[in-house]
C-alpha cells in the first residue's frame, strides 16, 4: 500500500532558497488482509479445534496425532508470526528540487538511507506484458535501487506514475 502526499509544494518555487520543500512524498508499505482482531479470532478458533481434536485423540490413545495437532497450532502461529513481522517494512520516498531520498526500515528496525541528484537519476520501470510492473529501479550515482518490491500491481502502476510526474516537476523547475 502507499500513502502519498502529492505536490506539497505551495506558492512559487523560486521562493524556497534551499529547494528543500518535498515535491513528492509516499510511504510504501506491504498489505495485509488479515488484520490483528482477525488474527486473534483465527488463533481462537484453530486453538480450539486443535485442543478439542487432539486431546480427543489422546483420550483414544492415539497420542502422536494429538501431538500433530500440537505442532500444526505452533506452525500456523509461527507462519503469521512472520508474515506479521515482515510487513512492518518501509519505504518513506521524497523527492524534492536537491535530493531524492529513499529511506528503507526493514522489519528488525534497521534503516538505510539512499540520497540522489534529482538531475541524474533515473527511474527504470520492468513490466510484463499482462503482468504488468515487475520491478521498479531508482539508479544514479553509482547506485542502483529497488523500491516497492512488496507492492501490488495496481500499487506499483499508481507510484511509478506519481513517482515518474515528480521527477518531471522537478527537472522542469531549473
Amino acid at each position: 500500500m502507499m500513502e502519498r502526499n502529492g505536490d506539497m509544494s505551495k506558492g512559487d518555487p523560486g521562493t524556497d532558497p534551499d529547494g528543500d520543500r518535498p515535491v513528492f512524498a509516499a510511504e510504501l508499505f506491504p498489505y495485509r488482509s488479515l488484520g490483528r482482531k482477525g488474527f486473534r479470532v483465527l488463533l481462537v478458533l484453530m486453538g480450539t479445534f486443535c485442543l478439542f481434536y487432539g486431546g480427543l485423540f489422546l483420550l483414544q490413545g492415539a497420542w502422536p496425532i494429538g501431538l500433530f495437532f500440537g505442532a500444526d497450532f505452533l506452525l500456523l502461529y509461527g507462519a503469521f508470526w512472520l508474515n506479521y513481522r515482515s510487513g512492518r517494512v518501509r519505504e518513506q520516498v521524497t523527492v524534492s528540487r536537491t535530493d531524492v531520498s529513499i529511506r528503507k526500515v526493514s522489519p528488525s528496525g534497521r534503516v538505510e538511507e539512499h540520497r540522489f541528484n534529482p538531475f541524474w537519476v533515473r527511474f527504470l520501470v520492468r513490466r510484463l506484458q499482462g503482468v504488468g510492473i515487475r520491478s521498479m529501479h531508482v539508479r544514479g550515482e553509482g547506485h542502483d535501487m529497488e523500491i516497492g518490491s512488496f507492492l501490488s500491481p495496481e500499487d506499483r502502476e499508481s507510484f511509478a506514475k506519481a513517482f515518474t510526474g515528480a521527477l518531471a516537476t522537478v527537472k522542469r523547475r531549473i
